[in-house]
């Protein structure tokens, strides 16, 4: 393959479509090989602006002003870092010639949980829990009473567990339904569904590059109200429930198509496992793959959407832990304990130019064996403050 370098006619371009923190690493491995990079979000100096050749502002949901940018860019590659895009833009701009990864349809499927759930189920065939999808109270609360309690409800479309609730009894449904209704994104259809008692639950990280595919460790997190807090990789987990873990990842990626990597979400009791969700993109558990791999998940991204080898190191074991804001700021300043800088920590500081409530600002990450790992990142994490 031919490297040239930014801002040159030869260049390689990629598109960020959403510029968070995970955005930001996905370019940062990008310009590791000389790959030009823009980034565009909704808001001005969002951290992948801060590490691009270019940025925009702009409505992500509005089509006509996605795709100017698009045709104005002419990118090789565009990378949905976001669910909230127009998906009518990826289309139109997959029917112009343009190179969406993995492809708009795969986007599409799996930023709707009511699409990807019936495809996973229902064409693929793959195990998942019970579920329903509704769109008025009165619904939803049949919906649970037909799947049992506790029960999962959240939006058929949002990120990083907006709107998601359990409703452990019948008197928490409208609570739930309250919660659901003031999620960022679509509400108008809500997921009701059971409740699996699993013993842990993963994220799978798989990744296809049109030859091959590959798997990174599993990695177990711990989530609240859907967010991730802490993840680790390994996740210890028999022999038998990972190989039907990897063949689920590789029947859902292979249907999905395209290059790029996917994190897939399992739930696992025994040896049995259940599919939850999957992300055509880097994986917010997957932070930890900074410090636990030779080639993060960002690296082995940009490198399976070059079409690139997919080898790599795993190091060994390590945790991450998520700092969240507990301050509305317009001019956010995160106090770090000295300490967490050692041989064995690091701290990584997406530099949001706004922080909110509950809004993820850095992360904590340990190289030690998963226990202490764990142990260490819970008790470091701690060590940072809003200032």
């Amino acid at each position: 393959m031919l490297f040239s370098a930014p801002l040159k006619t030869s260049s390689k371009k990629i598109m960020l479509l959403g510029s968070g923190e995970l955005g930001k690493e996905v370019a940062i491995e990008a310009q590791r090989l000389g790959i030009e990079v823009v980034a565009v979000d909704r808001y001005e100096n969002a951290p992948a602006h801060l590490v691009s050749n270019r940025s925009y502002v702009v409505n992500m949901q509005d089509k006509e002003a996605v795709l100017e940018i698009i045709r104005l860019e002419k990118p090789d590659y565009i990378l949905p870092e976001i669910e909230a895009i127009s998906i009518d833009a990826l289309f139109a701009a997959e029917e112009e010639g343009f190179c969406v990864i993995p492809n708009a349809e795969a986007v599409n499927k799996t930023m709707n949980r009511k699409n990807i759930r019936r495809f996973a189920a229902e064409e693929l065939e793959i195990k998942t829990s019970r579920y329903h999808f509704v769109c008025t109270y009165e619904d939803m609360c049949y919906a649970a009473e037909d799947v049992g309690f506790p029960c999962v409800i959240k939006p058929v479309m949002s990120s990083s567990g907006h709107g998601q609730s359990i409703a452990r009894t019948p008197f928490d449904l409208e609570n739930s339904w309250e919660i659901a209704k003031e999620a960022r994104g679509d509400a108008s259809e809500l997921i009701v569904e059971e409740f699996i008692r699993f013993d842990y639950e993963i994220t799978l990280l798989t990744v296809r590059n049109g030859k091959e595919t590959v798997f990174c460790e599993p990695i177990g997190h711990i989530q609240k109200d859907g967010d991730y807090i802490y993840s680790w990789q390994p996740m210890e987990m028999s022999k038998k429930a990972l190989k039907r873990s990897k063949a689920i990842a590789k029947s859902i990626t292979d249907g999905l198509g395209g290059r790029g990597l996917f994190g897939v979400e399992l739930f696992v009791k025994g040896d049995e496992v259940y599919f939850s969700e999957v992300s055509p993109r880097p994986h917010d558990t997957g932070m930890v793959t900074l410090i636990t791999q030779s080639q993060s998940e960002f690296a082995l991204h940009v490198r399976a959407v070059l079409g690139l080898p997919l080898g790599f190191t795993f190091y060994g074991d390590g945790a991450s832990a998520a700092f969240k804001s507990t301050v509305e700021s317009h001019e956010p300043v995160i106090d770090v304990d000295d300490t967490l800088f050692d041989d064995k920590t690091f701290v990584r500081v997406f530099g949001k130019p706004e922080a909110h409530i509950g809004r993820r600002m850095a992360v904590v990450l340990v190289f030690d064996k998963v226990n202490k790992a764990l142990k260490k990142a819970k008790k470091l994490i701690k060590g940072i403050k809003d200032a």
